[in-house]
């Protein structure tokens, strides 16, 4: 009871990383509110599903194993945590901001009347006043992401309704194995309590999963380029930078945009998030968007022809010059001294 539960999707037998992400930012939030981790599985084949999952610190594993529940589809799945949801009572549930967590979550909050925020940011707990009813809510979940376009950062509270329901996007929040042997219950649910047969009237008959064309999130470092770069041809020496440092391309929404480079390599709160050893941001003015999505890269360097570029505020070097004069002479003396 008024514990907090991760959902936690499954792809071919693993834990996906958004949630284990959040296995370990949810473990830290559970100490906060002296409260238990409750983690839930739901698929095909997971005997050895513990595996994965209790490490994160999870006190309590809900496993519901049965034909039909792997590959995802909505009705099953929805079932399955609204009517544990009713068991439980948690005051705090945590998904990804994946196509699988934007298609649960809300089912899931609207069946409840809970509430959802998606495409959290940052996840804190804290107390509410709320003025209006003289009324002060204790260790509220602080709901933050950036709104009106990224204009403002916004801090959502649910003090009435549970559970308290957030989404989060991949490589938001760091994850951390807790201890290898930790201990944890494992409670495996017959399905069939929680879901009913009409639930399963959509069945996958073939299913095509393309994989990623770039490794932008695992990248050490990511050569990324903004709409300062100016056009398609000039986003050539960031790929030519790249090449020599081992490192991916990335871009801001700006750029993608503009079509200067593809969808799939974009950066920020609609794109990927990262956190790069090193962050070369060439032609970025720096919109909270953007920066929402690489603000954790360990050391940021800016090249910008602005000097008050907004990104230079956060950047560790700041590079004042254009894209066509600096990056080929960052290319020339990096050969020159790397052999």
């Amino acid at each position: 009871m008024n514990n907090l539960f991760v959902y936690c999707e499954i792809e071919e037998g693993n834990v996906a990383d958004v949630s284990l992400e959040l296995l370990t930012k949810g473990r830290s939030l559970a100490n906060q509110l002296n409260c238990q981790l409750e983690a839930i599985a739901a698929g095909t084949g997971l005997e050895d599903i513990d595996k994965q999952i209790i490490p994160y610190g999870v006190d309590r594993l809900h496993i519901f194993d049965a034909p039909g529940l792997y590959p995802y589809t909505s009705l099953p799945h929805a079932s399955i945590l609204i009517n544990l949801f009713k068991e439980e009572q948690p005051q705090i549930c945590l998904m990804g901001a994946t196509v699988i967590g934007r298609d649960l979550g809300p089912r899931v909050s609207s069946a409840l009347t809970s509430g959802l925020t998606a495409d959290c940011t940052a996840l804190e707990i804290g107390d509410h006043e709320d003025k209006k009813e003289n009324k002060v809510y204790k260790n509220l979940l602080y709901q933050i992401r950036p709104a009106f376009g990224g204009n403002i950062v916004a801090t959502i509270v649910n003090p009435e309704h549970r559970p308290q329901m957030a989404t989060v996007r991949e490589g938001v929040m760091k994850k951390q194995i807790l201890s290898p042997d930790y201990k944890g219950e494992i409670i495996r649910h017959e399905a069939g309590k929680y879901v009913n047969d009409t639930d399963f009237v959509v069945k996958v008959i073939e299913r095509h999963v393309e994989k990623a064309q770039n490794n932008l999130k695992g990248a050490p470092i990511i050569v990324a380029g903004g709409y300062g770069v100016g056009s398609k041809e000039n986003f050539q020496l960031l790929f030519d930078l790249a090449k020599i440092l081992n490192a991916e391309v990335g871009a801001s929404r700006a750029a993608v945009d503009a079509g200067f480079i593809e969808h799939d390599r974009q950066i920020g709160q609609t794109g990927i998030t990262v956190r790069p050893k090193l962050y070369i941001a060439c032609g970025i003015s720096g919109q909270i968007q953007h920066i929402a999505g690489m603000q954790e890269s360990s050391m940021i360097i800016s090249i910008n022809n602005d000097p008050n570029a907004p990104i230079n505020a956060i950047a560790d070097y700041v590079i004042n010059g254009t894209v066509e004069d600096v990056i080929p002479k960052m290319i020339k003396y990096y050969k020159q001294n790397s052999k």
